[in-house]
């Protein structure tokens, strides 16, 4: 027995598509990858017509409980006001294991740091409860396995929090 989710939703996640981020993101113009080389990161450039983000994304959907510390609590940064938000999504290892979503090798979770949060959903209907705006986005930030009922790993709890907007002005 390794219990079960309480209240459950759907999380729709945007994972890194690493081998579409690594494919030239401008054709014929002087970027060969989507990653910068110096940084590991990837690539924010000026483009005609706007900002060229290099990072392609995956979606998967997967069942969660949703645990909210805080949400668009507003903090005074140099720029302005910039929403603060916290929340934590329970998944269950049972769902992850079902989905394909543990890696066979080491048995880690494929749910990874820097995760984007795009949307929570109604699990029955897939009706979007909650949509997160983005920029700033709500991003994994830590992942914490839960150990329990039946001597084994149950839970996986991922904390989402967004990205600053501009530097804290703040003490």
């Amino acid at each position: 027995m390794r219990g079960s989710l309480i209240e459950v939703f759907a999380a729709e996640l945007a994972q890194l598509d690493v081998a579409a981020t690594s494919a030239d993101p401008d054709g014929a113009g002087p970027l060969a990858s989507g990653f910068d080389e110096d940084f590991k990161e990837t690539v924010k450039a000026a483009a005609p017509g706007g900002a060229l983000d290099a990072r392609r994304e995956k979606m998967i959907v997967v069942p969660c409980q949703v645990e909210v510390a805080s949400f668009e609590a507003l903090e005074e940064v140099l720029g302005g006001a910039s929403p603060r938000s916290r929340l934590t999504l329970v998944f269950h290892f049972r769902d992850l294991e079902r989905m394909g979503l543990i890696d066979a090798r080491t048995g880690d979770p494929l749910i990874a740091q820097n995760d984007r949060l795009v949307a929570i959903r109604d699990f029955r209907t897939g009706e979007v409860v909650q949509a997160i705006r983005a920029p700033p986005g709500l991003y994994i930030t830590e992942l914490q396995p839960q150990f329990g009922l039946g001597g084994r790993r149950n839970l996986l709890l991922a904390a989402f929090t967004e990205r600053a907007l501009g530097p804290s002005g703040g003490a």
